[in-house]
C-alpha cells in the first residue's frame, strides 16, 4: 500500500511540475497588456519628396502622444524596389529577426510578402485582435492589396494615374480642355504645329502599370487570374481577345503621326516647358504645382483613353502597409495600433492634402480640410473623381518576375517604334517573351 501511495504521490508531483512549467511558459503571453511596459517597433518606409517629411512628422507625433509606451523606429529604405530586394534577401537567408514589424509595400513586393512565411496579414490581425476594421476602408483601395482571397495590407498611399497638361500651351493651340484619347494627342500635335509651337506634345514608354490601365480600359487583363490578383498569373490574357493588338495599333498611330516621343517625358520636362502633356501619378500634384510655381497654369484630367470607346479610369496604385509576425505579442499589438493610426482619418486626410494621394479611409474623404482643398485646388479633385468611376474589375498587375516583366514591356513597345516593326509581329514577340518569363518563374516557384 505504501508503494502504491508513493507512486501516486510521485505522479501527482510530476504532473504538478509539468502544469507549473506550462503556466510559466504561457503566463507572459497571457499577461501582455499594451501600455504596461515600453515596447519598440521598426517601420520600413519608402516615402520621399513631399511624403518623406510628412511620414517623419506622423512617426514623431505617434511616439510623443500614444498612450501605450510605443516607440516607432522609422527607417527609410529607398525606393519600393530597394525595400523589396532587402526583404527578399532577409527571407532567403532566414534572418527573420531582421525583418521590420511594419513595412510600406508596393505591388513589386506583394507576392514575396505573401509567400514569406512570416506575413501577419490584415485577416490574421483582425482574427488575432478580434478587431474587424476592414469595413472602414474604401473597397477600391483595399482591393489592390489583396491576393488569393487574403487582405495583405491596409492602404496608406493610394494613388491613380492622371493626365497633366500645360493649359497656356493648349490655349495657344486653340484648346480649352485637356486631351482625352490618343486621337486627341494626334490632333493636339497638329494644332500646336499649326500655331508654331515646337515643344513635344506627349512622350511615354508603356510599362506594366500603364499597360494594365490601357488594356483595362479595353476590358482586358494583361495576365490571367484577374491580373494575378486571385492566384499566380500563368499566361497572358490580352492576346486572343485582341486587346494588346488594339492598344499597340493606336499607340503606333500616335508615333507615326509625330505626336508621340518614344521616351518618358514627365515632371522635369513638363516643368521645363519641353512637353505639353504627360501622364503621371496623382501623388505628384502638390510637388508638381510647387515646381511650376506659377510659370504657367497646370491642368489635370482623367487618364488618357486608348480610343473613344474605351472605359474611363486607371488602376489604383501607390502603396500599402503590411505587418510581419515577430512572434512577440507585445510588438504585434503595438504594430496593430500604429498601422491603424497611419491609415486612419486624421493621417489619411493630412497626407492627401500634403501630397495628392487619395485617402483610403472612408471618413477621411469627408474630412472638411480635405474637402476644402478639393474645392479650392481642382487639380487635387481629379484623382478621387477618377477612382470613383474606375471599374472595380480594373486591377494592377501582380506577377512573380516583376522587374523583368516591367522592362520587357518597355523594350518590346519601344523596339516596335524604333525598328518599324509591324503590330502583329510585336504582339507575337511580346506573347513569346512575356510568357517565357511567367513560365520560368513558375518552374522556379512551383
Amino acid at each position: 500500500m505504501k508503494k502504491i501511495l508513493l507512486v501516486l504521490l510521485s505522479v501527482f508531483f510530476a504532473l504538478t511540475s509539468v502544469f507549473a512549467a506550462a503556466q510559466q511558459e504561457t503566463a507572459p503571453v497571457q499577461q501582455v497588456v499594451l501600455g504596461s511596459q515600453p515596447v519598440a517597433i521598426t517601420f520600413w518606409h519608402s516615402a520621399s519628396d513631399d511624403a518623406g517629411p510628412l511620414v517623419d512628422k506622423y512617426v514623431q507625433e505617434f511616439n510623443a502622444n500614444n498612450k501605450y509606451q510605443i516607440t516607432v523606429k522609422a527607417i527609410y529604405q529607398g525606393q519600393y524596389s530597394d525595400a523589396t530586394t532587402l526583404m527578399k534577401t532577409i527571407l532567403s537567408a532566414e534572418n527573420y529577426q531582421e525583418l521590420p514589424d511594419i513595412m510600406q509595400l508596393d505591388a513589386t513586393g506583394k507576392l514575396d510578402y505573401y509567400n514569406s512565411g512570416k506575413a501577419f496579414t490584415i485577416d490574421d490581425a483582425v482574427k488575432y485582435f478580434n478587431d474587424d476594421i476592414i469595413g472602414e476602408y474604401l473597397a477600391g483601395a483595399l482591393g489592390n492589396w489583396q491576393f488569393s482571397g487574403a487582405q495583405l495590407g491596409l492602404p496608406f498611399a493610394t494613388s491613380t494615374t492622371l493626365t497633366y497638361f500645360n493649359k497656356d500651351v493648349l490655349k495657344a493651340a486653340g484648346w480649352d480642355r485637356g486631351p482625352d484619347t490618343f486621337a486627341d494627342i494626334i490632333q493636339l500635335s497638329k494644332d500646336m504645329k499649326a500655331k508654331g509651337i515646337t515643344m513635344a506634345t506627349y512622350g511615354s514608354v508603356p510599362n506594366t502599370p500603364s499597360l494594365a490601365n490601357w488594356l483595362g480600359q479595353l476590358g482586358s487583363y494583361v495576365v490571367n487570374n484577374s491580373n494575378g490578383a486571385d492566384a499566380k498569373a500563368t499566361k497572358l490574357e490580352c492576346i486572343e481577345n485582341g486587346a494588346l493588338k488594339a492598344f499597340l495599333t493606336e499607340w503606333k498611330k500616335m508615333y507615326d503621326a509625330g505626336a508621340l516621343q518614344n521616351q518618358s517625358l514627365s515632371t522635369n520636362q513638363f516643368v521645363a516647358g519641353e512637353v505639353a502633356v504627360f501622364t503621371g501619378s496623382s501623388s505628384s500634384v502638390s510637388n508638381l504645382l510647387a515646381k511650376v510655381g506659377g510659370k504657367f497654369e497646370v491642368g489635370a484630367s482623367t487618364f488618357l483613353r486608348v480610343n473613344a470607346s474605351a472605359q474611363y479610369g486607371a488602376t489604383v496604385s501607390g502603396s500599402c502597409l503590411v505587418m510581419f509576425d515577430s512572434d512577440d505579442a507585445l510588438r504585434k499589438a503595438a504594430t496593430w495600433e500604429f498601422i491603424k493610426y497611419l491609415t486612419g482619418e486624421a493621417v489619411q486626410a493630412d497626407f492627401a492634402i500634403g501630397t495628392g494621394y487619395t485617402p483610403g479611409y472612408k471618413t477621411a474623404v469627408e474630412n472638411q480640410n480635405y474637402k476644402n482643398l478639393l474645392a479650392t485646388t481642382p487639380q487635387f479633385a481629379v484623382a478621387p473623381q477618377q477612382l470613383a468611376k474606375t471599374p472595380a474589375s480594373m486591377r494592377s498587375v501582380t506577377v512573380g518576375p516583376t522587374v523583368d516583366f516591367y522592362y520587357a514591356i518597355q523594350n518590346e513597345v519601344s523596339d516596335m517604334l524604333k525598328k518599324g516593326a509591324a503590330v502583329d509581329a510585336t504582339v507575337a514577340s511580346m506573347n513569346a517573351n512575356l510568357q517565357a518569363l511567367l513560365d520560368n518563374y513558375l518552374r522556379m516557384n512551383p
